[in-house]
């Protein structure tokens, strides 16, 4: 399903938006493709970069950027397969730039990597790794120690060098969201990639609007200091991307 990623209007309409003022914008000639979780499933984030391609070609545009916004890995059948997705260029988008953010299931794959404790792993475990060591051909039943030696150094790379945020005009890019009343400066590591409430329901004014994934939901949430876009991708809900230019919202599905 795909819908106008260029609206007429300068304001963001949808099943879920809460009809305010909504304050974010990009600078010209910019245009930002967001996606959402991923959760191993590169089906559909194989059909999103087509589409992405396609929407391109009929509305070029001179600095294109897809931003992913974390959790390529777990519960999903094919972990692998995403990380090596993005960590190459998109076919067929000379120009399109793709900038790849932390979510907190590649933070606590790496945690169990870099503390080698049991009760880490654990942790990992019951929130879907499990299917992706099986994506590298590994088992939980192997000691933690010796699961880096099984992961293609691209792919560890990868999940070491992503970002935890990027700011672009008033928006902000982040896997969970934001403390309300925090400058963003002072914003923790462990907020950005892990945070609920209270930023879910915030409803008052801040320097900027917070981009996300992290918190799924049937349709994208459109409120005034936050756009939420993960629609359950691994669940049987869509894989969704947000498409920002200047002052206009819109969304695509695969």
């Amino acid at each position: 399903m795909v819908t106008d990623p260029l609206p007429a209007a300068s304001s963001p309409t949808g099943p879920d938006y809460d009809g305010a003022d909504f304050p974010g914008w990009l600078p010209p000639g910019v245009r930002v493709y967001a996606i959402g979780d991923v959760h191993g499933c590169d089906d559909r984030l194989a059909a999103m970069h087509a589409i992405i391609v396609d929407d391109l070609a009929a509305h070029p545009v001179a600095n294109p950027l897809v931003i992913h916004l974390g959790d390529y890995i777990d519960r999903g059948p094919d972990s692998a397969a995403v990380l090596e997705r993005i960590a190459r260029p998109i076919d067929r988008a000379p120009g399109l730039k793709v900038a790849n953010l932390m979510g907190n299931h590649e933070d606590m794959l790496l945690t169990a990597l870099g503390g080698g404790r049991r009760e880490e792993a654990t942790h990992w475990l019951r929130n879907g790794g499990g299917e992706t060591l099986m994506a590298w051909g590994l088992s939980w039943r192997d000691p933690p120690a010796s699961w880096e030696a099984g992961i293609p150094p691209r792919q560890l790379g990868t999940m070491r060098g992503l970002s935890i945020a990027q700011r672009i005009g008033t928006y902000v890019f982040v896997h969970a969201g934001l403390r309300p009343g925090v400058a963003l400066h002072s914003q923790t590591r462990e907020d950005m990639l892990w945070i609920r409430e209270p930023f879910l329901s915030f409803d008052g004014a801040r320097e900027c609007v917070v981009v996300h994934g992290h918190t799924p939901a049937h349709e994208p949430t459109v409120r005034r200091h936050r756009i939420g876009i993960d629609t359950g991708a691994v669940l049987g809900g869509d894989l969704t991307c947000a498409v920002l230019e200047g002052g206009d919202v819109a969304f695509l599905r695969s």
